[in-house]
Order: C-alpha cells, then sequence, then structure tokens
C-alpha cells in the first residue's frame, strides 16, 4: 500500500444529489459495462435504492471528491436467531487513488454498519481473478474459503 496523499477522507452514506458522482465513479468499476438505460430509469432505480432503509451506499470522500464506495443491502433472516446478514456489492476506488487505503477504509464503514445492525455475517462476491483482489478484500476481514459461492444468470 502506499503511503496516503495529504489529505483527509470522510466516509458516510451517499444522499440522494450525489448520483452523478456515484456514476462516474463506477466509470472505474467495469472497463467493459453496457451503457446505462434512459436517466429517468436510472433516477428511478437511484430513488428506490435510496428511499430503502435496508441498502445503504457509502461514500470515501478525498477532498470532498467522492474516490470510493461501496453497498451494502441487509436482508432479513428467520434463521440465525432472526439476525439479518449483510451483502456488499460494487466495491470500487477511483483509478487514481487505488492502494491508498481508502478501498479498505470504505469497506470497514460498511462492516461496522452491518455489524451494528446485528448482521451475523456479512457476504461479498468479486469477479476479479487476481490474487491482489482476493488479499485486499481479505485484509479487509473477508474470509475466501468460507463459503462457496454459485451464480446463476438468466439464457441470453
Amino acid at each position: 500500500m502506499k503511503s496516503v496523499p495529504d489529505m483527509a477522507m470522510s466516509i458516510r452514506e451517499l444522499q440522494a444529489h450525489e448520483l452523478h458522482s456515484l456514476l462516474a465513479l463506477y466509470a472505474h468499476l467495469h472497463e467493459h459495462d453496457g451503457p446505462l438505460p434512459s436517466d429517468a430509469t436510472v433516477e428511478a432505480v437511484w430513488s428506490e435504492a435510496v428511499a430503502n432503509p435496508r441498502i445503504k451506499y457509502f461514500g470515501g470522500f478525498a477532498s470532498g471528491v467522492l474516490v470510493t464506495s461501496c453497498t451494502l443491502t441487509v436482508i432479513p433472516n428467520l434463521t440465525r436467531t432472526c439476525r439479518p446478514y449483510g451483502v456488499i456489492e460494487n466495491v470500487v476506488t477511483h483509478a487514481a487513488h487505488r492502494r491508498y487505503g481508502w478501498g479498505k477504509a470504505v469497506l470497514t464503514h460498511a462492516l461496522d454498519q452491518a455489524w451494528r445492525q446485528h448482521c451475523y455475517k456479512v457476504m461479498l462476491l468479486t469477479g476479479r481473478k487476481d490474487e491482489g483482489t482476493f488479499r485486499f478484500y481479505e485484509q479487509a476481514g473477508f474470509d475466501r474459503h468460507e463459503k462457496q459461492a454459485f451464480i446463476a444468470k438468466p439464457a441470453t
């Protein structure tokens, strides 16, 4: 990890008006993502997500600029003494801000929020196959050997 630049980072839940900052950051998530649907569709999805108290978009801001983010969804559960579980998705750090600890900081914040909501576990999937990504998630507190993930997608 590189030494952190001399700038303060704050981590907080993203607000409804920060959609465009988040979408700009998502350009650093998937190199080959399909185009977004209409603005109206994107804004409707965003409005639904930010209105749902079980979905939280967290962002890390360096000098007021969104440089890292992840999404935590807390899911009600009837097992594990009715404790919920969390799912973290869309972990992204702006390419110019990687290896400074921003990503780990936003994941730590999301995990802290999940534990405050009494989640008994938090799951995270990655499509990356490189060892560096695996080590990054392990250093953030995740265990790649705990369970096996399976993915199903609709037939195309």
